[in-house]
């Protein structure tokens, strides 16, 4: 079997196996630009798919989607989904070879690919296409006195793992509501399951969570503490927000949810898959039509994957379709 990408898991206290570096992982052909795009996979490829927390959507999505390659491709694929710290990191590590598929919010993808925000030079990724939407949560503890961004200032607040997604969106809350991340917020650079730790035994006072709904970690949050937690409504915050990047829109949290008593309206961000641009355009192909093929299977994973959609794949720029992507959504039918 050609490796693209195999990693232990770091819990076991195993080191990761990175079957080398550079543009052709483990020996897997690089993209011949040349050649027509026929969706079949010339020889059996291990895929290796960058997801985020372990209480997160993406972790449990990009599992279903690993879990569904083999059977939709003949065997001719099969996929390894790794926990991660989620969307900048994921760039960082797809870019260098140690996976080959990765989820990302939109807002980080663009940033990767003009190289600004958390990147200083423009990234080679493309897109698989546009997923789900992540719902921008910010949870605080009824006893923390918060009841706004700016109410954050001098607390203890998880801003979420270093290099995410999540981290991203929280600074730029945090600043748009007048604050210095890094001076005006005791800032906790915590994943998901040690912030709803935090926020159970009161070690944090409130976090930002970038995710589908519903998201386990903050399920399991309100199903145990939910007497003692609320949402806060940062749709104020919008009209900032997009100044910064039209990837930001206004959503709801919807009560069924969580079973809060009323809607909470809040911040929404896509969710997009990226590969490397060079990545066969076969195995990108074939990658894309299981999404969508399976999209039910991911769905009863997470409801999230409810949100992917053919008539949104295709709304990725300035982030670019991979050529395997436009061979497959041309296929299915997105327009």
């Amino acid at each position: 079997m050609r490796r693209i990408d195999v990693r232990l898991a770091a819990g076991l206290g195993v080191l990761a196996l990175v079957t080398g570096c550079g543009g052709q992982q483990g020996g897997a052909a690089t993209d011949d630009t040349a050649s027509e795009v026929t969706c079949e996979v010339a020889q059996a490829t291990r895929v290796g798919i960058a997801t985020g927390n372990a209480t997160g959507v993406y972790y449990v999505v990009g599992n279903a989607l690993a879990g569904q390659l083999s059977g939709a491709t003949g065997g001719k694929l099969t996929g390894t989904a790794a926990e991660t710290g989620a969307s900048v990191q994921n760039v960082e590590q797809l870019v260098g070879g140690q996976y080959d598929v990765a989820f990302s919010l939109f807002d980080t993808a663009v940033n990767a690919v003009q190289g600004k925000g958390s990147f200083t030079a423009a990234q080679p990724v493309q897109a698989l296409a546009r997923i789900y939407d992540n719902y921008t949560q910010v949870v605080v503890r009824k006893d923390s006195g918060i009841t706004s961004v700016a109410d954050m200032r001098g607390k203890r607040i998880s801003t979420g793992s270093p290099k995410s997604g999540t981290e991203v969106i929280a600074n730029r809350l945090l600043e748009a509501a007048g604050l210095d991340p890094a001076k005006d917020v005791r800032a906790q650079r915590l994943d998901l399951t040690k912030t709803v730790e935090g926020v159970k035994d009161g070690s944090v006072d409130g976090f930002f969570w970038s995710g589908g709904l519903p998201t386990g970690g903050v399920t399991d949050l309100f199903t145990t503490a939910g007497d003692a937690v609320k949402f806060v409504d940062i749709s104020p915050l919008l009209p900032k927000m997009t100044e910064l990047s039209p990837a930001y829109q206004a959503g709801t949290i919807g009560r069924d949810a969580y079973r809060t008593a009323t809607d909470t309206p809040t911040i929404v961000v896509p969710n997009v898959l990226l590969v490397r641009k060079d990545l066969d355009a076969n195995v990108a192909c074939a990658i894309t039509k299981t999404v969508f093929d399976k999209r039910d299977s991911l769905a009863q994973a997470n409801p999230a994957a409810r949100g992917i959609s053919l008539e949104t794949a295709r709304k990725t720029e300035p982030v670019p379709l991979h050529r395997g992507a436009e061979k497959a959504l041309k296929d299915l039918g997105a327009n």
